[in-house]
C-alpha cells in the first residue's frame, strides 16, 4: 500500500502539509456574534433564549414534536432510558459495536446492557440477532418481556447509528413492536441522516443526539433528546431541570430529577453551528464521494450509504482485509501526520462489561478488525 500516496491525498484536500485531525468543528457563521450576545444577556446557564430557539431548531430540523437539550449525549442516552421505562434490575439490548457512552448510560441506570451483533452492512444492531435473542431468552409476561435465563425485565432496545450510517429501522422496529418493546435511537453520531426520507432520531419511543466537539456540528459539549410524545418531552424537560416545579421564586421540587439541562452559552453555539448544517453536509458528501473514487482505485473498501437511506458522513470508514493491515495503516498514516484510528474496543471486552450477556458477535468481531476511521471534517475555508 502506497502510504505517502495517500497522505498526499489526503494533505492535499486539506491544503496542509500539517497534522490533520479525525474531525475538529470549524467556526465560520455567527457562533461569535450569538455567543457574544449571550454573555452581554447575563443569562448564561440552563436558562436564556438561545435554548429554547435551539431546541426548536432542531425539533424542526429532525421532524420530531418535542426536543429537549441537554448537557451531553450520555446524560441525554440516561434521560431518554429512565423516560423509556428502564429502572434498576432491569436490561437493556444494545450493540458492542458502539462508543461506550451508550453502555454506560445503562449502567447509570443501575441497569444490565445485554450485547446482541450487528449486521456487516450498517455496522449496527441486525434485527435477526435481536429477534433470535428475544425468540431463545425472551418470554411474555404481565411484566413485560423477562430473560428466561436471568429473570430480568428486557426493558428496551438501544442501536447505535455507526459514524452516521442509518441501522436497519424498519427491521428493528418490526421486531420491537412485536415484543412489544421500546426502541430508543442513540443518534448521537447521526444527525443529517436519514432513512427511508425522514430524519433518524425519531423513529424510536425516543432518541438521543450529541453535539461533542468532533460531531458534525458542536456546542462544546451537549446533546439532545426526542421524542413524538408530548408528554414524555414535558417529562424530560422536567426532570433535566432538577424537577423544579415552575414559580416565579420559590424552590419546590417533586421528585428526584437530574441537572442536565444544556447552558444558554453552549446552545448559543448550536444555534449558529446548525445554521451551517446544511453547507456541512454538502462538504462531507463531496469527501466522501472523493475518497470513494480514490481508495476505490486502489481495491479498498469505502463504506457507502445503503439504499433508502442518506448518511451524514460523519466518520468515512475504510474497511481493510485484516488487523494486521488495519494496524499497518494506522501505524504508518498517523507517523505521516494523518490522524487515523480503529474502531471502538468492543464494549463486551471492556472490563466493566464483560459478564454482560452476548451473543457470538461474530460480525461485531470481524468489523472491529478491519475497521479504520479517517479524516473527515471540514476544510478551514468552508
Amino acid at each position: 500500500m502506497d502510504f505517502d500516496r495517500i497522505a498526499s491525498f489526503i494533505q492535499a484536500h486539506y491544503q496542509t502539509k500539517g497534522f490533520i485531525s479525525l474531525h475538529e468543528p470549524v467556526f465560520h457563521g455567527k457562533e461569535r456574534e450569538y455567543v457574544l450576545d449571550a454573555i452581554d444577556s447575563t443569562f448564561v446557564s440552563s436558562v436564556g433564549a438561545y435554548v429554547d430557539r435551539f431546541e426548536n431548531m432542531v425539533r424542526d430540523r429532525t421532524q420530531v414534536a418535542c426536543a429537549v437539550a441537554v448537557v451531553n449525549g450520555t446524560t441525554g442516552l440516561q434521560l431518554a432510558l429512565e423516560l423509556g421505562g428502564v429502572m434498576p434490575g432491569d436490561e437493556v439490548i444494545s450493540q458492542s459495536l458502539t462508543f461506550v457512552a451508550t453502555s454506560n448510560a445503562i449502567a447509570h441506570l443501575k441497569a444490565h446492557p445485554v450485547f446482541v451483533d450487528v449486521d456487516l452492512d450498517t455496522m449496527g444492531m441486525s434485527p435477526s440477532a435481536l429477534d433470535e435473542f428475544l425468540e431463545n431468552y425472551g418470554t411474555k409476561t404481565s411484566s413485560g418481556i423477562i430473560n428466561k435465563v436471568t429473570g430480568r425485565r428486557i426493558a428496551a432496545v438501544l442501536p447505535m447509528h455507526t459514524f452516521g450510517f442509518p441501522v436497519d429501522l424498519d427491521g428493528l422496529l418490526e421486531v420491537c413492536n412485536r415484543w412489544e418493546i421500546p426502541l430508543i435511537e442513540d443518534a448521537a453520531e447521526a444527525l443529517g441522516s436519514f432513512y427511508r426520507g425522514r430524519p433518524v432520531g425519531g423513529f424510536g419511543t425516543l432518541g438521543v443526539l450529541s453535539f461533542n466537539g468532533n460531531k458534525i456540528i458542536t456546542t462544546g459539549g451537549g446533546g439532545m433528546v426526542l421524542t413524538n410524545d408530548p408528554k414524555l418531552g414535558a417529562r424530560a424537560k422536567h426532570l433535566s431541570t432538577t424537577a423544579k416545579v415552575p414559580h416565579p421564586y420559590a424552590f419546590i421540587h417533586d421528585e428526584v430529577g437530574y441537572n442536565f439541562r444544556m447552558p444558554n452559552l453552549n446552545a448559543a453555539l448550536g444555534c449558529a453551528q446548525l445554521e451551517s448544517l446544511d453547507s456541512f453536509l454538502v462538504a462531507k458528501r463531496e469527501l466522501a464521494k472523493s475518497y470513494g473514487t480514490f481508495f476505490g482505485a486502489m481495491g479498498i473498501t469505502v463504506r457507502q450509504e445503503r439504499a433508502h437511506t442518506r448518511a451524514n458522513y460523519w466518520l468515512n470508514t475504510l474497511q481493510l482485509k485484516d488487523s494486521v493491515e488495519r494496524d499497518k495503516f494506522i501505524i504508518e498514516m498517523n507517523t505521516r501526520g494523518v490522524m487515523c484510528r480503529p474502531a471502538w474496543t468492543l464494549n463486551h471486552r471492556l472490563p466493566m462489561y464483560t459478564s454482560c450477556i452476548r451473543d457470538k458477535q461474530t460480525n461485531a468481531c470481524w468489523l472491529e478488525e478491519r475497521i479504520v476511521n479517517i479524516p473527515s471534517g471540514l476544510k478551514k475555508n468552508l
